[in-house]
């Protein structure tokens, strides 16, 4: 098949991107183009009764296969009236116990093309589970679905089979048998390959992608004129930052291969319009190359939080997280705020998922739920409904001390630390006592909002673990016989590197502690990092296989923690209504 083209802008020829720098070049694929006849159109019920299958790579054919095949059943007569195969031509053909072994050898390493793919690649997969063999799950392209984001409505009013192979003047035209529709689905595949190198694909990953966009749509010509704009890209793992007319930044994102992911925004593989837009502004692209994965990652978040830029969705409220407190004063209540100070308990991601955390603690604690500031001597307020309830004992009306108060808010402490789940405990009793009354829209009430309670105290108290390190070091497996290497400290990175196959990575180590950034903890549940930052960088030491290779302290969360209650929250968010048992959890 003919090399994609590539697109002359105004003032000039741009320059190809080169297909070794955007994935696997087309004209290196090998495609298996397959048609199958059947008895009907269930992959569960029926058959396969004939098989076409043509190889071709760079244009060339490479080989076919066509057989007929043996359902085991007669053919239905409408089956015989659309193909022209009767029970008498396959009687007597191999069965596919024989034929698919064959096939799937005729099929190795090459992409699966079919017009209406998942058609016969579900009778495929089907047959392979009723014959014991592995499905080979090769990559798949639909030729009907690549017509409708190649061609305009206009030119292709349909897509299918008959109609393209009209369109493009095939030589073999469908006969709705295997190997005749096989051909003709060949041609329309270069037809179709001949017109996508307009639309900037020139991959087999581009391609892939363009085809399972749901709709057609041509990137515009600003858009693939700035191509040029990601030449100087390299190939490696880091993050990219698109720059506008006045040098501000409009996107920043993070990829493991920034030449592919920046080329890929000026090809028809981005059909996000959002960025389209973006990238229409761009002048500029700049580059940061990162030892990996983290780096990239951390150096993404705290890069939207300076700049903020337009495209980005995280970047409108970047760090912003809400937090309960106690307030300060002589009969603390609890306060949801944005700058927290310890003990805290978050971060949520609304206002309302703090909110509704007080309201829950409130079921838990003794504490007042009012906003009045109360004066720690000779308050004389009068006692609201709450205390006619027996929910509050009315300090506001001097009927409790300062000292009779304190318990409830050393329960909190002890339970935002970590040093006491009572409180939780008193809330699930009370969520088993509904259940044994058969209440259990309200027991499920209870459960639901226990379970986001324990969840969102387990995350704060690992978090405010890590955060409370002054030194961890991390090594995790680079899958190529090398390390990752973090410095980490009060949350934060600190330094990064790779200690790569061959290298040893103790050395690495060392020099990286010894030139990490100092970072000094400030006030706060976090010691000033962001929560963004201190789970990323928490998820990356309790993952991938990385390993601790030093704690300073050594790195402990509390046992009497929320995250022993991590497992009945998961059973509880997924637990339907109905019995005691399935509100409870046990």
């Amino acid at each position: 098949m003919p090399a994609p083209p590539g697109s002359a802008g105004s003032g000039g020829t741009v320059a190809q991107l080169s297909f070794d720098e955007l994935g696997t070049p087309l004209r290196e694929v090998t495609f298996v183009v397959l048609d199958l006849e059947t008895t009907g159109g269930s992959s569960a019920n029926d058959s396969i009764t004939e098989i076409g299958a043509v190889k071709v790579r760079g244009g060339e054919v490479l080989g076919e296969l066509a057989t007929l095949v043996d359902p085991g059943t007669g053919v239905p007569p409408g089956v015989v009236a659309l193909t022209g195969i009767t029970t008498a031509m396959v009687t007597g053909a191999p069965r596919l116990a024989h034929v698919l072994p064959t096939l799937l050898e005729f099929m190795g390493g090459a992409v699966l093309v079919a017009h209406n793919a998942p058609f016969d690649a579900g009778f495929l997969r089907a047959a392979c589970e009723r014959h014991d063999r592995r499905w080979p799950r090769p990559p798949q392209l639909c030729t009907a679905r690549l017509a409708r984001a190649v061609l305009s409505r206009a030119e292709a009013p349909s897509v299918r089979l008959g109609a393209l192979a009209r369109l493009f003047g095939t030589a073999t035209q469908p006969t709705h048998r295997a190997l005749a529709d096989a051909r003709a689905t060949v041609e329309v595949l270069h037809r179709l390959l001949e017109r996508v190198g307009n639309l900037g694909v020139q991959s087999l990953e581009e391609l892939l992608a363009l085809a399972r966009g749901a709709s057609a749509h041509r990137p515009p010509e600003q858009v693939r004129r700035r191509r040029t704009l990601a030449r100087d890209v390299p190939s490696a793992a880091g993050v990219y930052l698109f720059r506008g007319a006045r040098d501000e930044v409009l996107y920043v994102g993070t990829s493991g291969d920034l030449r592919r992911r920046v080329r890929s925004y000026f090809t028809a593989a981005e059909r996000r319009r959002r960025m389209r837009d973006m990238v229409s502004l761009a002048e500029r692209v700049d580059t940061i190359v990162c030892a990996h994965a983290l780096e990239a990652g951390v150096r993404e978040l705290r890069l939207i939080a300076a700049h903020r830029p337009r495209y980005n969705r995280r970047s409108r409220n970047p760090g912003r997280a809400w937090w309960v407190v106690p307030t300060d004063e002589a009969f603390p209540r609890l306060s949801v705020v944005t700058t927290p100070r310890a003990p805290a308990l978050g971060p949520f991601g609304s206002r309302r998922g703090a909110t509704e955390a007080v309201e829950t603690l409130l079921d838990a604690l003794p504490l007042r739920s009012c906003t009045q500031r109360i004066p720690a001597r000779s308050p004389a307020a009068s006692p609201c409904v709450l205390h006619e309830l027996g929910r509050c004992r009315a300090p506001c009306a001097g009927l409790q001390s300062v000292e009779e108060y304190a318990p409830g808010v050393h329960a909190l402490q002890g339970l935002v630390a970590g040093a006491d789940d009572a409180p939780l405990r008193r809330l699930a009793d009370r969520v088993e006592a509904l259940a044994a009354r058969e209440r259990f829209e309200a027991a499920a009430a209870g459960r639901d909002r226990l379970a986001a309670l324990a969840t969102a105290l387990a995350r704060a108290q690992q978090l405010a673990a890590l955060a409370a390190l002054p030194e961890v070091v991390g090594a995790r497996p680079d899958g190529h016989g090398g390390w990752e290497l973090a410095v980490v400290r009060h949350g934060r990175l600190a330094a990064a590197d790779v200690a790569r196959r061959g290298t040893p990575p103790m050395p690495v180590v060392e020099s990286l502690r010894a030139t990490a950034r100092t970072i000094l903890p400030a006030d706060g549940p976090l010691a000033g990092a962001s929560a963004e930052e201190v789970n990323l960088v928490r998820r990356w030491l309790t993952t991938g296989g990385t390993r601790l290779v030093h704690s300073e302290p050594s790195w402990a969360e509390p046992a009497r923690g929320a995250a022993a209650w991590e497992g009945w929250a998961r059973r509880a968010r997924q637990a339907p209504l109905g019995s005691p048992s399935e509100i409870t959890l046990g």
